[in-house]
């Protein structure tokens, strides 16, 4: 992309966030994310919190940022392993599930902490 067309594009959205950002880029994503966390809560209920959970930890600290995603290499635990939230924070499986098709329709476009953040809305639904 050149830099003219980041300006244009800063100009017409004002270089703000907006919730319709994916409209165009990955139409369907709000739709996968909606289907694969349906079809999860209803196998699981309980997995409905758990992805507001894992939501709620990945924005704690220092802004949402899908760190809480991540794995540990080497010497360097992540988030995800790390004690408070071993054996405690689940549903990473259900955001593979919604990266995956999401990846397959439209390929490096939607972000993981998005994702996450669709998640939890649509588990509170």
């Amino acid at each position: 992309i050149s830099l003219g067309a980041l300006s244009l594009a800063s100009n017409i959205i004002g270089g703000y966030l907006y919730p319709q950002f994916y409209d165009h880029s990955c139409p369907r994503a709000k739709e996968i994310v909606r289907n694969v966390v349906a079809k999860a809560v209803a196998k699981e209920p309980r997995m409905a919190a758990s992805l507001l959970r894992l939501h709620f930890h990945d924005c704690f600290v220092k802004g949402c940022d899908a760190s809480i995603l991540l794995d540990s290499g080497g010497s360097i635990i992540s988030e995800k392993r790390s004690n408070p939230n071993r054996n405690s924070a689940r549903g990473f499986e259900v955001i593979d599930e919604i990266k995956a098709e999401i990846e397959k329709e439209c390929p490096h476009t939607v972000s993981c902490a998005d994702i996450l953040a669709l998640a939890a809305r649509d588990s509170t639904v």
